[in-house]
């Protein structure tokens, strides 16, 4: 079987009206609203009409062609080929291809990017909108993509620095140790070798025709899909494609494309890798399985779901045993998916606690061989029914809102594995006939086929001085877990229970109401004094958001407090809520839609939370007891200690934590109470108690919270949710504003380089400038754009002209609380010997603005983006939460054109270069480069 999922994220499959008695052997219905089609030079093509993003389209092209084709000699050129496809094309030389796409509103890394795999490459371009010539466009551009890339002398040249700055980027102890892990995974097949970024020594001196060559041998039309999904006339889609992509010439005598196995062993393998980067441990056990390529069946829906639900089981029995303060590891959790095209694994990841890798791969173990021995349980198998029945209901809901990522998806597991694009529906009428006859034993059945004795493997991250877990000790545990005759089934209770088990509420009631006309909603005065603002909009069928707000924040706590308060979300949500601690919680909202979180900020505290359309009544409980029956466990903070003790070595070699600190002390001085580093002292601080009387401090009282309600849910099925759960919260009339109180840097300019030891020598570059000015949305507006702006220079200077760094971050913003502050900053890997040049370059880039010299081009770009994304973000629910909170909050009415549309049309260079001129005229900067040491 080709897919596997958990209930949170359940890939489309597909099912058929049938009675009781199910044929295992019928395929699986396909979902005929997806258009498929190959034409005569071997091109496959898919078309999907879904107006989820109105008035645009998202084009892809999915080359069946990754790393693992390369020759030895070629390591890193497929790669190479993909970031090639932006750099000059028959109809678009040079980067006019971007240029010509972020003309009309799209941003390179965001809506155009590309990636590649083992297996293969997939480009796209997202949310275009769907004018006529546009369209048009986009097609020409996939049709070179496919056929017509230009491959010139001087492009890749340039581009071998950017491709060396990626690889510098990414590596460190983590991947150093994945790449050393390749060959046990893989058993020494060929994806052992084959990263994709490959190897630098051929990235910096291959020969031109090498890359020409991988170019004609595996960019060709019948390995290749291209795929449009948007808001259009299908028919009309699927013609022009028919007429531009037949002209495209087959290959003569084709290189065939080979299929990479993975071979047997008997014996488990094992490796040890160690870096000196790297302080704390890691294990991770697999089990390789041979998976099919054959058309699927309705008896492979009925294995992947079992599959599926006993991982599921299994990994909600594991986060049990890590919420006791005796677990020997942090975190532990299991899947079963695909790794390579022939190839599925269950795979089994540990975090051990400090020197107990082998107490913590034992008792991970334990767990599971006793769902491999006992099997599961009656109460787990209705529970895991009752999921699932949500998930494809709620799925099923929002059918129509089902993102072009989502389909995409779909689409390329359909060409590359040949997973069925399924019918959704007629899917979720043969699990449920499946759900009728699985039983326990089924469950067991096939988590004894998943736990196989052949194909095993085992990857250890150790740590220097440590007691690394060894191949003899491991198959030893093995041994004696699986042969341990006092092991014992699992057991719960957890029947009848519900979350307001024993609650008795005392209702409120709506004293006021206030219809707003303008923006289409409506404001409730609870009669507790609690004010609730109310949109009903279904632009996302089945979805509905709540968030609370109040003033305060950490501001109004003294300073020794802070590092308690740093963590009151995170206990809360470690300790369960009302009579039910974290595990117990799960099992009692297990099949509902809902969730609740609190958050303590600098200046505010929130509540947030989300549901479906039916689940919003528990939502609102939860929200209650939030406020009322708040939960904090002694053994859940224990269990948070020894995290953040770990956490305390596992940052203690890392030269990213390191930067980080330095960064800290550097800009706000050693000991500054109100930026400190993360040291012992810091967790010594960490308290219980205060931790719970922080909480009660800022949520005790909800009279100054402020609630807005956004989604599929009308006033007459919220108005008696509301009287019962949120006008029944006690309230006494507390109203706070917060303090602005926060770090200051140690002075007004900062400049400093710092040497850093690092096994694979990179320079870091940090440059920020903020000045305080007064907030407006003009303001607001001009100072985004000069962020775009300065990210269109510096890609193009830092990036393409000089090849020094991957992705050179700029960014420009305009605070409105605790106070208006203007800030911009720089951020980017790069070549150490280029650091100090490229700090010219893009301190240059923001001065070069301030004098006025913006280019019109970037300019209208921006403006083009801008009214793209703003009309494009009108189509989901979080656009009308937004509406809702700048207008109560901060009387801005966002869908008054005067309040953006307006501002952007008329945005101005001038504009640009004032906020440009503000932050250079006596504001505050800093520039720190971190450096290898020598």
């Amino acid at each position: 079987m080709k897919h596997f999922f958990s209930f949170l994220t359940l890939l489309s499959l597909s099912y058929f009206a049938m009675g009781q008695n199910i044929d295992l052997k019928q395929p699986i219905a396909t979902d005929q609203s997806v258009i498929k089609g190959v034409l005569p030079n071997g091109l496959t093509y898919y078309i999907k009409s879904t107006d989820v993003v109105k008035d645009a389209a998202s084009y892809y092209i999915i080359q069946n062609v990754g790393s693992v084709l390369e020759n030895d000699d070629q390591q890193g050129l497929a790669h190479f080929l993909e970031h090639m496809a932006f750099n000059g094309t028959q109809n678009f030389p040079g980067k006019s291809m971007l240029n010509t796409l972020q003309g009309h509103g799209a941003v390179f890394g965001k809506d155009i990017n590309a990636y590649t795999s083992f297996d293969e490459t997939v480009y796209n371009m997202n949310n275009i909108p769907t004018k006529e010539a546009l369209v048009d466009t986009c097609l020409t551009v996939l049709s070179d993509w496919s056929n017509y890339l230009l491959l010139t002398d001087d492009e890749i040249d340039a581009e071998r620095g950017v491709i060396k700055e990626e690889w510098r980027t990414r590596q460190n102890g983590r991947m150093r140790l994945f790449a050393k892990s390749l060959p046990i995974t893989y058993n020494h097949s060929k994806y052992a070798d084959r990263l994709p970024i490959g190897q630098m020594s051929v990235v910096e001196s291959f020969d031109y025709k090498a890359l020409r060559d991988f170019y004609h041998d595996w960019y060709r039309t019948d390995l290749q899909a291209i795929a449009v999904i948007g808001d259009f006339d299908a028919k009309v889609i699927e013609q022009k494609i028919i007429e531009k992509f037949s002209t495209i010439p087959a290959v003569d005598n084709p290189r065939a494309r080979f299929i990479v196995d993975i071979p047997d062993n008997k014996e488990m393998m094992y490796s040890l890798g160690m870096d000196p980067e790297i302080s704390t441990a890691n294990i991770t056990f697999g089990i390789r399985h041979k998976k099919s390529i054959e058309t699927e069946t309705v008896a492979d829906l009925k294995r992947s779901t079992l599959q599926s639900m006993a991982t599921g089981m299994l990994n909600a029995r594991i986060s049990e045993l890590a919420q006791k303060p005796e677990a020997s590891f942090l975190g532990a959790g299991m899947s079963y998916g695909s790794m390579s095209r022939t190839s599925n694994a269950f795979s089994i990841g540990i975090s051990p606690k400090p020197n107990m890798q082998k107490e913590a791969f034992q008792e991970v173990l334990t767990a599971v061989e006793q769902g491999v021995k006992f099997g599961f349980t009656q109460s787990e198998l209705d529970r895991s029914i009752v999921k699932y029945n949500t998930s494809y209901e709620n799925r099923i809901a929002k059918k129509a809102s089902i993102s072009h990522k989502s389909i995409i998806s779909s689409i390329k597991k359909n060409y590359l594995e040949n997973e069925t694009i399924s019918d959704l529906e007629k899917e979720y009428e043969v699990v449920q006939q499946i759900f009728k006859t699985i039983t326990t034993e089924d469950l067991h059945t096939t988590l004894k086929a998943m736990y196989a004795k052949d194909n095993r493997y085992l990857n250890v991250t150790g740590v220097e001085g440590q007691a690394n877990l060894t191949k003899a000790e491991a198959l030893d545990i093995m041994s004696t877990v699986e042969n341990d005759k006092t092991l014992q089934p699992y057991q719960e209770a957890m029947a009848g229970k519900t979350l307001v088990s024993g609650i008795n509420f005392v209702p409120g009631e709506i004293v006021e109401t206030t219809i707003n006309n303008e923006l289409n909603a409506t404001t409730y005065v609870l009669s507790n004094g609690i004010k609730v603002h109310h949109k009903f909009v279904d632009k996302e069928k089945d979805k509905v958001a709540l968030n609370a707000y109040s003033y305060g924040g950490t501001s109004l706590l003294n300073t020794e407090d802070l590092p308690s308060a740093n963590f009151v979300s995170s206990l809360a949500q470690k300790s369960g809520l009302g009579d039910f601690n974290a595990t117990d919680l799960r099992k009692v909202l297990a099949g509902k839609t809902a969730n609740v979180s609190i958050g303590l900020g600098a200046i505010n505290e929130s509540i947030s939370g989300g549901s479906n359309t039916k689940d919003v009544e528990t939502m609102l409980q939860m929200v209650y007891l939030n406020f009322v029956n708040p939960r904090f466990e002694a053994s859940a903070f224990t269990v948070l200690k020894s995290g953040l003790d770990n956490y305390l070595i596992r940052k203690s070699n890392s030269v990213a934590d390191k930067m980080k600190d330095s960064l800290t002390v550097t800009v706000y001085g050693e000991n500054n109470p109100k930026a400190r580093l993360f040291t012992e002292d810091y967790v010594s601080d960490i308290k219980f108690e205060k931790i719970k009387s922080i909480y009660d401090a800022r949520f005790h009282d909800a009279s100054d919270f402020e609630f807005f309600i956004v989604g599929d849910l009308k006033a007459e099925q919220l108005l008696p949710l509301l009287e019962k759960y949120i006008a029944s919260i006690p309230t006494y009339n507390t109203i706070e504003a917060y303090i602005d109180n926060g770090p200051e840097w140690k002075s007004d300019h900062i400049k400093e380089d710092i040497y850093l030891v690092m096994e694979d020598p990179k320079a870091t570059v940090n440059i920020a400038y903020k000045k305080e000015m007064p907030y407006s949305t003009a303001h607001a507006i001009y100072t985004n754009a000069l962020g775009d702006i300065l990210q269109l220079r510096v890609t193009e200077s830092v990036r393409e002209s000089e090849g020094g760094a991957y992705s050179p971050r700029a960014n420009a913003s305009l605070s409105r609380e605790p106070k208006s502050q203007l800030n911009v900053s720089f951020r980017f890997d790069c070549n150490p010997e280029l650091a100090d040049k490229l700090v010219d370059i893009v301190t240059a880039e923001l001065q070069n603005i301030a004098d006025g010299n913006v280019r019109e081009d970037d300019l209208n770009k921006t403006r083009t983006n801008f009214l793209k994304e703003r009309l494009q973000s009108k189509d989901k629910n979080s656009y009308d939460m937004r509406l809702l909170t700048s207008f109560y909050r901060y009387d801005l009415n966002l869908n008054d054109p005067k309040n953006f549309e307006d501002i952007v049309n008329k945005m101005s260079i001038k504009n640009i270069q004032d906020m440009a001129r503000e932050v250079l005229n006596e504001g505050k900067s800093y520039q720190v480069v971190f450096k290898p040491k020598q």
